[in-house]
């Protein structure tokens, strides 16, 4: 595990997520921005969508994609992060990449935002790029240092949208074929009419399903999916 020179606070890409499994439906503009980052020294990416519409996806990627370029990159999920951990955002500014997902989740905290603010103006200054995620716009946000949010306003700022049912499929198609699992059409179709229809609760179903049908060694069905929707009560987070 790598971690800041600060404090044991893991900075490793916490999903295999790849640009060429991304479901790039509305959001080609978005996609293309973060690929584009890679290219930009010292810029700044803010990527506001709902849950569902794939930032932790695109912040994942980009990190798996700029270490395949031989650049230091890392990923940090503030929503899982104690408030003690803003210490470890200090040195970050040797790395070639930063990606902050779920700033929303700490917008407002004086701790956060003055730790953000510094690392975010080290990383700038040292020619690092920046990308910054947020369920909500940045013009949204309860940000209260001033300074933090002007920093983040001088980078580009691109919104994601949330797939269609036709597109909350192919998502659900691509996850299957990265889990190596077979899911048939009409599982997949059952998942949608009696699931929640977010991604996060559709793609925690179907690693249920994966688990089940491994468990039990069982073929993945429509009555397993409804013993697994039965017993679902929560979604994992797809960012």
């Amino acid at each position: 595990m790598l971690c800041s020179p600060q404090i044991p606070l893991q900075l490793e890409p916490r999903r295999p997520d790849r640009f060429e499994d991304f479901v790039v439906g509305p959001n080609a503009v978005a996609f293309h921005a973060v690929q584009q980052l890679l290219e930009e020294p010292g810029g700044i990416l803010f990527l506001s969508g709902p849950q569902g519409s794939g930032k932790s996806h695109l912040l994942n990627a980009l990190c798996h994609a700029a270490r395949h370029s031989g650049m230091a990159a890392f990923y940090i999920a503030l929503k899982r992060l104690p408030e003690e951990a803003a210490a470890g955002l200090e040195g970050l500014q040797t790395l070639d990449l930063v990606c902050v997902d779920d700033l929303d989740h700490v917008a407002g905290n004086p701790v956060w935002e003055q730790a953000l603010f510094r690392c975010f103006n080290e990383i700038r200054d040292a020619g690092g790029r920046l990308l910054v995620s947020s369920s909500q716009p940045l013009s949204s946000l309860p940000i209260q240092l001033p300074d933090l949010a002007s920093r983040l306003a001088w980078g580009v700022r691109q919104n994601l949208q949330p797939p269609d049912d036709a597109g909350k499929l192919e998502v659900l198609q691509q996850r299957a074929r990265t889990l190596r699992i077979e899911v048939p059409l009409d599982v997949q179709n059952y998942l949608l009419r009696y699931g929640r229809r977010d991604m996060a609760f559709l793609l925690s179903a179907l690693e249920r399903l994966k688990d089940a049908a491994f468990a039990d060694k069982r073929k993945i069905t429509v009555p397993l999916a409804r013993e697994i929707l039965g017993e679902q009560s929560g979604g994992a987070d797809a960012g």
